[in-house]
């Protein structure tokens, strides 16, 4: 989109007529793609071909990533559906607090794995009329959803077996205190080996960095990785409750439980929150895009630039600019045909590229988090 400030018009020269076509250029509101078919002409006049738009299709690695991804959730559902059948018999039968915490935490998981599939199926919808930018931040909605079913469904519940052993007490048989141990070895098993799966994906994505930009893929690995841990304080829980008889053993590891698991529900859905909420692009990549103007001879200088996140491969870059001055219409329209494609050739993932074009200098732009790249909240 260009779309020139009220004082734009010193920058403009030529013929009444062609003033007159500046004038209404500066008032119309176009996206890119309509930019860039305007354009087109006076590109090819000039003896530059278009090289296309900067709005691009789904990516066939994003969408080989999401096949990945999916398999890798549904890995993970299969895993906690099992285990939390297993945990919810071994606990009801032992009498153990810490394993029908377990329970609570696997059937918690299970209904997240859920969750985590309606967002790899709904973020990929293409824009419409009512989201013209698309469906991309519903993958943070849902993860959202998910972290919120870890805090409920799993860390409140294992506070409350922890709170009610301590209180109550619990009797456990030699035979049941077997039965719970087994369980748990083979719910820490199914738990390793899909976490080994959640980690081989990522490093398969690009490693820490890059693999988990996935919310989707970054819940899995966090749901799996508590589940190890947990299992784990669950084992010794009931395993130091058998030597010595003192039940606050096992309150104990399901009280901890708990605390891991409101963490964890803390840590996904706060990165959930930003990102719904518009997190901006990462200081490297702004500064990029923020250079790649400035090295525009046309641009006399890049008074704001401000990006913000709209799904995991897709991203929106909105300047304000003010260009040199004796730049007619035309030439106004191919510049910035160019420079679209320049930015969109730099960061693939900025697939709606928006240019103001002004002359007036916005100190309030210029200061503002946006503008400036700092970032804000907890």
């Amino acid at each position: 989109m260009i779309r020139r400030g009220r004082g734009s018009r010193r920058g403009v020269s030529g013929t009444p007529s062609e003033q007159n076509t500046a004038a209404r250029t500066a008032d119309d509101s176009t996206s890119a793609r309509s930019t860039d078919e305007r354009a087109a002409p006076a590109a090819r006049s000039s003896g530059k071909e278009p090289t296309g738009d900067a709005s691009s299709p789904p990516r066939g690695g994003a969408a080989d990533g999401d096949r990945h991804t999916k398999v890798t959730v549904l890995v993970a559902l299969g895993a906690n559906l099992v285990i939390a059948v297993a945990k919810a018999v071994g606990g009801v039968l032992a009498g153990s607090p810490a394993l029908l915490s377990e329970a609570a935490h696997s059937v918690a998981d299970s209904l997240n794995e859920v969750f985590l599939l309606a967002a790899l199926h709904r973020s990929n919808r293409p824009p419409d009329r009512r989201h013209p930018f698309g469906y991309g931040k519903e993958r943070f909605f849902w993860s959202l959803l998910a972290a919120v079913g870890i805090f409920v469904m799993g860390g409140c519940f294992s506070f409350f077996q922890g709170v009610e052993a301590l209180r109550n007490g619990a009797e456990e048989t030699f035979s049941g205190y077997v039965a719970g141990l087994i369980v748990l070895g083979v719910a820490l098993l199914a738990e390793g080996v899909s976490l080994a799966r959640a980690l081989h994906q990522v490093h398969r994505q690009g490693g820490a960095k890059d693999g988990l930009r996935d919310p989707a893929l970054r819940t899995v690995v966090a749901e799996d990785g508590t589940a190890v841990i947990g299992v784990t304080l669950a084992i010794i829980g009931m395993a130091l409750h058998m030597v010595t008889g003192q039940v606050v053993w096992e309150a104990s590891a399901s009280l901890a439980i708990g605390v891991l698991l409101v963490y964890v529900a803390y840590r996904l859905g706060r990165d959930a929150r930003d990102q719904l909420i518009g997190e901006a692009a990462e200081p490297e990549l702004s500064d990029r895009i923020r250079s790649l103007l400035e090295a525009q001879p046309e641009i006399d200088s890049v008074e704001a630039l401000f990006t913000m996140k709209m799904g995991l491969d897709s991203m929106l870059v909105a300047a304000r600019i003010d260009l040199v001055p004796g730049l007619d219409s035309e030439r106004v329209e191919e510049v910035s045909m160019r420079i679209k494609r320049s930015i969109a050739r730099t960061v693939p993932a900025a697939d709606q590229i928006f240019l103001d074009v002004t002359d007036r200098p916005t100190q309030e732009a210029r200061q503002s988090p946006a503008a400036t790249g700092e970032r804000g909240g907890a």
